[in-house]
Parts: structure tokens; sequence; C-alpha cells
């Protein structure tokens, strides 16, 4: 099936539903069983098909297993079970007004009367104009995959149209002020009737969805302010892991049940409106950081014994961050760094060359450390500020930046630097993906938490 520009030629029929070409049957149709997805990734994979510039066909099947024309095409950006057509597309997406569309989302017309007649369906990606007379379509028709402006709907047969959003967007707030899959709305400030666990890994480093604005909602009604006067904002940071754990903490939860992120136990408990609030306390002398280090002590199993804080539980402060108490001990604060290689000598060139690369590393390291204390101790310095997280687009496959290469001096320096022998190029790869896991895993962290994508907490711990 494919629409078509006016003067390009006659319709084209349509394939029907069907499973994946080489896979197993496609599932029923609805939510169950569904893959949830952000916009970003159906973006990225409608993307694929255009960089691939796959040809258009009823019959033909890309190597993915989707059927290679416009309703195949959709299936494969939403990542649905089989191949749907234009007759079942509406199956699996949420009806919205035109005015609300967002990239990801699709523009669909079935003609029922005839489908082989004008049926094609096109996915959103973004206005061309700000009048919204025309937007940025990506579509499967001849002569391949294509992303071009188009006017709103399409060339012919606009009025028939109808928008349609994915039914298991992650972390999206529907038109009507409720967050899928749960019963709690988010505009007044109340969570009627609860809002069910979304899951895990809706928070953590990285992540950026409306369930931690709502988080960051609950838990400054119960005085565990995240943000401040800038509000707690949509992106995970450590302000929330902080303001999770002392909220666990009130609850008299300690260990593994205070790590400072939320499972269904702490959500059921802020969303009910049934946990304790944080209590007063006097005002507490802040100390001085050591060396700007500002991380948390890590708590929870996966870490070695000793290596939490050996005084007094950590207070909540004012702001509900909880404070660390002065007796901790300064090494606890610090990043986890590499383990120490094993006491046996490299062998081969490669070892060699690592081995000296990581000597020279260590030793430039502590030299500069040096020559800093030395004149702090004559003048009173300060430390100097990590620089800001230049994004995440500067740390994805192909990327070439300044950026890479700054990266890569604060791994070796940390002593992450297995993977880079031999000596990578100018672009990111997988040996900076898996330098950056490896460093992401020595923090104790796991999951999507450890993606091997510098996020800002992974740059601010690099650079502390």
């Amino acid at each position: 099936m494919t629409g078509q520009e006016p003067g390009h030629g006659p319709d084209t029929p349509q394939g029907g539903q069907e499973p994946l070409h080489g896979g197993p049957a496609a599932g029923p149709a609805g939510t169950a069983g569904l893959r949830t997805m952000t916009r970003a990734d159906i973006m990225s994979r409608a993307k694929r098909w255009v960089n691939a510039k796959v040809p258009y066909s009823m019959s033909g099947y890309w190597a993915d297993g989707y059927r290679q024309d416009c309703s195949g095409y959709v299936s494969m950006a939403w990542h649905l079970p089989g191949n749907e057509w234009t007759g079942s597309l509406a199956e699996f997406g949420t009806r919205i007004e035109r005015k609300d569309l967002r990239p990801g989302d699709i523009l669909l017309f079935h003609n029922e009367g005839d489908p082989s007649q004008g049926s094609h369906v096109t996915i959103f990606g973004g206005w061309a104009d700000d009048a919204q007379t025309g937007y940025v379509a990506y579509e499967q028709a001849k002569p391949h995959t294509r992303r071009q402006v188009t006017p709103m709907a399409y060339w012919s047969n606009s009025d028939r149209y109808e928008a349609y959003r994915y039914k298991a967007l992650k972390g999206e707030a529907p038109a009507d002020g409720q967050l899928a899959g749960g019963g709690g709305t988010v505009g007044g400030g109340t969570v009627g009737g609860g809002t069910v666990f979304p899951g895990p890994g809706h928070f953590g480093p990285g992540e950026d969805n409306s369930y931690i604005a709502l988080l960051g909602r609950l838990l400054a009604e119960y005085g565990f302010d995240v943000g401040g006067a800038a509000g707690p904002g949509s992106r995970w940071g450590e302000a929330h892991r902080q303001a999770i754990q002392a909220f666990q903490r009130a609850q008299g939860w300690t260990g593994a049940e205070a790590d400072g992120l939320p499972g269904p136990g702490t959500w059921s408990l802020l969303v009910n409106g049934t946990g304790s609030k944080a209590a007063p306390t006097p005002a507490v002398r802040p100390r001085a950081a050591a060396s700007g280090r500002t991380a948390a002590p890590p708590a929870g199993p996966g870490h070695a014994a000793g290596s939490a804080p050996t005084g007094p539980r950590a207070a909540v402060s004012a702001a509900g961050a909880p404070a660390r108490s002065a007796t901790a001990p300064a090494a606890a604060a610090a990043p986890h760094r590499a383990a120490p290689p094993a006491t046996a000598p490299p062998v081969g060139a490669r070892a060699t060359a690592r081995a000296t690369a990581r000597a020279t590393a260590t030793t430039t390291a502590r030299a500069t450390a040096g020559a800093g204390a030395g004149a702090g101790a004559g003048a009173g310095a300060t430390d100097t500020a990590p620089p800001a997280f230049p994004g995440h687009r500067h740390f994805r496959p192909g990327s070439s930046s300044g950026h890479v290469d700054t990266l890569r001096g604060q791994l070796v320096k940390r002593g992450f630097d297995r993977h880079y022998s031999p000596r990578p190029g100018p672009r990111w790869g997988d040996a900076d993906r898996r330098s950056t896991e490896a460093f992401q895993r020595a923090q104790g962290w796991r999951g999507a938490a450890a993606d091997g994508y510098p996020g800002p907490e992974t740059w601010r711990r690099l650079f502390s």
C-alpha cells in the first residue's frame, strides 16, 4: 500500500496481517505483551529504513522480518510483534487530535470501502512550520523509504487521515493528564486512586520521563524536596536518589531497603499518602566537602564490607536530602575507581603498552594532584568545578568531538583503560561504551544504569 503524491502513478494493493517473516506467529491485538517504547526509540527505528533506502514492496520482507510496505514500516517502527495493515494498526494506538501530534505518532487512513484505494499511513516526525500546515513525514512509498516535508495530513484524502499514538509509549502522559498505566492525575497535584508502579526501569541515571516528575512532586509533598525553587523536573538526578533515600529512612528502612531507588513499596506509600513525612530537624552546621566529591556512600548488596559510613545514621536536612555523618570516612564519598591490577606482570606487547599507559596516566594525575595540594597549602585554594555534562548526543555510535577525548582521558586516569588497546579511532565506539560500563558497574550500578553511555551522574563522578 502506498500513498501517492499527485502524478506518482496508481495506488498499490497492500499486504494484510501476518507474522514476522521467518519469525513466530503474531500475538493477539492489544497492549498485552507490547514492548514499551520511548519516542526516541520509535524515531531511531524509523530512521533505519530511511538510511538504508529500503525498496517498497507489498510482498518483500526486510532483514528484520517486516513487510516492505507502509503498514509494515509502521509495524517495524513501533516494534509490533507482527506485520499489521492499515485496517489493524489503530488497535495498537490511541486516537489523538492532530494538534497534539508529536514525533513517533502516526497519521492513518484506512479506506474501508476499498482498502487498496488510497489507504496509507505515515510516521509524524515533527512540524515543518509554526502554522502546522506541513510536517516531516517518514513513510514507506515507491521507490523506497523516505523522509520529506508533507502537507497535513497528506497529498490526497487529507481530511480522512486520523492521528494515533502508540499505546505502550514509555513515560508519557496522554492528553487527558493521566499517566499511562495508572489512575492518578498529574496536573492537579493530587493522586486520586493511586498510580500503578511503572517499573524500576523508569528511574535511574539518564532517565527522563513523566514518572520522575510525578515522583519529585510527591516527595516534595512529604517534605523531601528534590529541585528547590526550580522544581524537580523530569530528568533523574542525584537529588532524586538522596530524597528517596531520606524518605525510605523516614519509614524506618535501612540497608538495601533504603537504596534511594523507588520500588513498589516506596511508590505505594508515596502515591497513596500512607508514608511518614520528613521530621523537622535542627540546623546542622555543614562541614567542608573533601576534594569537591559529593557522591553518596554506596548502600545495599554488591559492595564490600566497611564501605558504608561507620558513624550514626545520616540526618535528614531541611531540604530533604540525607546529610553524611561527620564521622563517615572521607574515602567513602569518592566515586569507585578500577580495582588494582593483579600482581603478576603483564605478558605480551599489548599488555605492556597498556600497563605503560596506565602508569603514565597515574603518574601525571598524581603530579597534578600534588601540585594542586602544594598551591592550596599556601593560598587556601578551592576545588575546581567539573566541566558541565555536554549532552547525550556526543556519546553515540559514530560521534566525534572533543568531549569523547575528554571522557577517554578521565577513564584512563581512573584506571578504566583495558579496552583502549589498540588505541581507538576519533569516533565513539564499542571500546568507549565498554570502558564507561566498567566505570558505572564500579559504582554499584546495574541494568539500565550501567548501559555504557555516560549521563550527567556518570560524568560528575568521573570528574569528582
